[in-house]
């Protein structure tokens, strides 16, 4: 399975690229690509300016479709990724869980696509996908359907409900992402 870190967002709300804000003493980046490295043997980071990212000894890739957002992400990272099915975060996620992404991992066999499903709806930037989500992706991307679940449609889904997911972030946490600099100050 190959890690894929989202790190192409426009940074609007954060003035500053946030993959590179600082959290308990370390970059947001320099946090998931270490936890990426335990769970991946392949890691690699999309996004539109990999001279910043250099530096972390993982796979740059560039979108392939521009201006597309996460769903442009997704499809740049399963296009590149060398194994069957990925899993894919965001790089402003501060809490992500090792072992709820291995759990996650355990699950994927017969699946297309495991995601984790909260009160608050699916949370589609913590998920896995297979490749075969591929040729879908592509065309809501040429219809401009950019909302990440708009491809799901017709595929072998997992969802993992709230009662999977709370021994693994009992503080419900997991799913938090920072866009702001308020955000991170109040996880700070």
């Amino acid at each position: 399975m190959t890690g894929i870190i989202l790190s192409g967002g426009k940074n609007r709300r954060m003035g500053t690229n946030k993959a590179f804000m600082e959290f308990e003493g370390e970059r947001l980046i320099v946090r998931t690509v270490r936890l990426f490295k335990e769970l991946f043997e392949d890691v690699m980071i999309v996004t539109n300016s990999p001279l910043e990212y250099l530096d972390l000894g993982v796979q740059l890739v560039t979108d392939i479709y521009k201006g597309k957002g996460s769903l442009g992400g997704i499809f740049t990272g399963l296009f590149f990724a060398p194994s069957e099915h990925a899993f894919v975060a965001p790089c402003d996620m501060p809490f992500l869980n090792k072992q709820f992404i291995a759990a996650m991992i355990r699950q994927t066999t017969n699946y297309d696509i495991v995601v984790p499903e909260l009160a608050a709806g699916l949370q589609p930037l913590h998920a896995v996908y297979s490749k075969r989500c591929l040729p879908v992706i592509r065309k809501c991307i040429m219809t401009n359907q950019l909302k990440i679940t708009s491809f799901y449609k017709g595929f072998h889904i997992l969802t993992l409900d709230e009662h999977a997911i709370r021994p693994f972030d009992p503080e419900g946490r997991m799913f938090l992402n920072i866009n702001s600099p308020e955000d991170l100050e109040h996880l700070s």
